[in-house]
């Protein structure tokens, strides 16, 4: 195990009925607040209702920025820094998923700073002193409420980059399991392959090849999340499995999965990057076409970690390693195609003619990532598994 520093400052709030304590947590940190959040679903739920009323019992000044959408882009990040700054916002409450909290940081990191928010993205400027960020999270799925990384698309240039900073980590997060009560099955399973593509990356390209502690973890998080997502297909209001897909969706990507490993690459989201950010495919759908792919690739190279998930996560005792390896990736596959998740670019209106243009995108984030092994022959590899 590799040396380490852990350090989460977010304050987590879980469980049932605790929305109401959202003003008093935010009034911690000033008076005027920017809420940000989509595009009216927790209207129609009342989790909007429930939040403003918290806000008001807490006598704050609230400005407000909607219409965020599932792939969040860069001009409404622009358009929430132009409103925290002309309304002098103390702080930045996100309501909503991944991409909502994910804005919601960006403006934070944009609103104290002069330059072009996208400098952040391109690894061209560095997050010093953002404003602070609060979370109501309505979907579990990127961990966005208990890290410090964001996600933006500039519809521009159709680039979709991820960068990040302890700083940006939220402050405080409620998680109250039936606030996603109504999320649909689709966005329920999206979620889920999210936060199992989280725990992948760690699992497959960490530079600790063997890690028992960690592994253990990352393996019984799939095992849940796979279990709950189950579940919430046929019991969509089962409290209990919502609890368990939330806060292992949160564990997935907040610091502990990757304590010890060393560096740590993420190339299934890199590749994804590059079909949400021109297809406008929602994040957990296009992972759920691309980890088959790389596995399928990393399977002579990574065959003793890949049987290894096999016989730990979906009990494959038989056969060889190569055998194992092989059924493991078929299994996963399956489970995502069962849970109506795509599995082939075809399946999300995806031309293998456009191999070219996505490989070209995500060498964009190889770069900046530092994911150097990754070359355009090895990318439009993974993307043509994919077809």
């Amino acid at each position: 195990m590799y040396n380490f520093v852990l350090e989460n400052p977010t304050k987590i709030i879980f469980g049932q009925d605790t929305i109401k304590q959202i003003g008093p947590e935010v009034s911690l940190f000033g008076k005027n607040v920017l809420l940000v959040y989509g595009s009216g679903s927790i209207v129609r739920n009342g989790i909007y209702d429930r939040v403003t009323a918290s806000l008001g019992d807490a006598c704050l000044h609230v400005t407000e920025l909607n219409g965020i959408r599932s792939n969040p882009l860069l001009s409404d990040v622009r358009r929430g820094i132009d409103l925290a700054k002309n309304h002098s916002v103390d702080v930045v409450l996100a309501v909503g998923g991944g991409s909502v909290i994910d804005s919601a940081k960006a403006i934070a990191a944009g609103a104290v700073v002069d330059h072009n928010v996208w400098q952040f993205f391109r690894g061209k400027k560095g997050i010093t002193n953002p404003l602070p960020v609060c979370t109501v999270l309505t979907l579990a799925a990127s961990g966005s409420e208990m890290n410090g990384g964001m996600v933006i698309t500039n519809e521009q240039t159709s680039a979709k980059l991820g960068t990040g900073n302890k700083k940006l980590c939220p402050k405080v997060s409620i998680l109250d399991p039936t606030a996603t009560f109504s999320v649909p099955a689709n966005y329920t399973a999206y979620g889920a392959v999210d936060a199992i593509a989280h725990c992948l990356e760690f699992y497959f390209n960490a530079q600790l090849v063997n890690s028992p502690v960690q592994d253990r973890f990352i393996e019984g998080l799939i095992i849940n999340i796979i279990e709950a997502c189950n579940t919430l297909m046929l019991e969509p209001d089962n409290y209990e499995a919502r609890a368990n897909i939330m806060w292992c969706a949160t564990m997935a990507l907040n610091g502990w999965t990757a304590a010890g490993l060393g560096m740590v690459g993420f190339p299934m989201h890199m590749i994804e990057h590059s079909l949400s950010a021109y297809y406008d495919i929602a994040h957990g759908a296009g992972l759920s076409i691309i980890i088959p792919a790389w596995m399928r690739w990393a399977q002579n190279s990574h065959t003793k970690k890949l049987a290894q998930f096999a016989e730990r996560v979906f009990q494959i005792h038989t056969g060889t390693s190569g055998s194992k390896a092989a059924t493991g990736i078929e299994r996963l596959t399956d489970w995502f195609a069962t849970v109506h998740c795509p599995i082939k670019l075809s399946h999300c209106s995806i031309d293998t003619n456009d191999i070219t243009k996505l490989t070209e995108h995500s060498l964009i984030q190889a770069k900046i990532w530092r994911l150097k092994e990754y070359n355009p022959e090895i990318i439009e590899e993974i993307l043509s598994l994919a077809s």
